[in-house]
């Protein structure tokens, strides 16, 4: 009968095959520097989690991590008797692991409802958490609508008190005639005018805030033209040349609301980006079976190079007294749900060229 000093070490059974004897040891020294390391990130996690993880946890985390580098011990054992017959010594550490894995496995086995719970509760508030995520950019949006719906009430009763005033000093002449003459049909004609000047006002400014929930055919052309009476203030104040151009057929299929934000939002900033009187502002549309080309050109200063790259994220803005961020960061994510996309070249002092391509269906 053997005794443990006459074990022999494994590299002597082995002495035929050297290849065996290296194949075993770097293997299992990988392994168990593999298991080490796995080990100390554990305990690394559990130290500076300790604040919310549950005490039990941190215990079921610390007894893991000490079976996985009892698996490594075992691994280094192997190694070591290779040359030297400590068999004994590797039992006890068989041993040790042996005890630790029952442990885990008991611990895990009164943990897996737990866990499974937690995997489930987990991949609901995920889902959960991208819904929010696209509820909250929604909010974003209308919250940024109502801002401009702010500003647009402002222009628009600016705008109205011309006409009305106009048509009340018509008005008043007309009563106060004896008689129909041609000079009161005159008035009258102007007054009509006047009158419908106002209505097409009042239409323009209604349909920008008014938003239908289904996909609706929307001519961008008339959406343009639309809010181009509505930045008549501005443009007029400063004295910009504007220009509007269509080609084709500009009917594409999406929200109509929508599409007046992201042109009122472009036009707008390009009417505010110029400073000088007789600047000039286009757009230019190109209509195709397949959607419509945009283009929206300024004679500004231009996009400082900086901000260029992340125009169009949220809370980025080339006006920092007046601007919030939202507005083109709004422009990219409507375009982008439309199956749409945006573009930006700009360079100091010679303005900014924004392109756009809105898909004629909606993808």
């Amino acid at each position: 009968m053997s005794t443990p000093d006459s074990l022999m070490p494994h590299a002597v059974c082995w002495a035929s095959s050297p290849e065996l004897i290296w194949t075993m040891v770097i293997t299992n020294l990988v392994t168990f520097l593999s298991y080490a390391t796995i080990c100390i990130t554990l305990i690394y996690l559990v130290k500076h989690t300790r604040r919310v993880m549950v005490r039990e946890w941190a215990y079921f985390a610390i007894g893991f991590a000490l079976f996985i580098v009892a698996c490594g011990f075992t691994h280094l054992f192997e190694v070591i008797t290779t040359w030297i017959p400590v068999f004994w010594t590797s039992a006890w550490v068989n041993i040790l692991t042996a005890l630790l894995s029952a442990y885990v496995a008991f611990m895990l086995i009164r943990r897996a409802k737990t866990i499974a719970f937690g995997i489930n509760d987990y991949a609901d508030r995920l889902s959960r958490t991208e819904t929010e995520w696209q509820q909250m950019q929604e909010s974003l949006i209308a919250t940024q609508k109502i801002e401009e719906w702010s500003r647009v009430s402002a222009a628009v009763s600016h705008e109205i008190m011309g006409p009305l005033q106009a048509i009340q000093n018509l008005q008043f002449l007309i009563q106060s005639s004896q008689s129909v003459s041609p000079e009161i049909a005159e008035f009258a004609r102007v007054s009509a005018e006047e009158a419908a000047r106002v209505v097409t006002i009042s239409e323009a400014s209604l349909s920008y805030i008014r938003q239908s929930k289904q996909l609706e055919p929307v001519d961008i052309g008339a959406a343009a033209a639309s809010v181009r009476i509505l930045l008549n203030p501005i443009i007029k104040q400063k004295g910009i040349l504007f220009s509007a151009k269509s080609h084709g057929d500009c009917i594409v299929e999406a929200y109509a609301g929508e599409v007046r934000q992201v042109l009122l939002n472009l036009l707008r900033n390009a009417c505010e980006a110029v400073l000088q009187p007789g600047s000039q502002v286009a757009i230019e549309l190109s209509g195709s079976a397949a959607g419509v080309a945009l283009v929206v050109t300024d004679d500004g200063p231009g996009i400082p190079p900086d901000i260029l790259p992340e125009l169009f994220e949220f809370g980025v803005t080339t006006k920092p007294k007046t601007g919030n961020g939202i507005g083109l960061w709004a422009v990219k994510h409507i375009l982008t749900k439309h199956g749409g996309k945006i573009a930006v070249e700009s360079a100091p002092g010679k303005g900014a060229r924004f392109e756009l391509w809105w898909p004629s269906t909606h993808s």
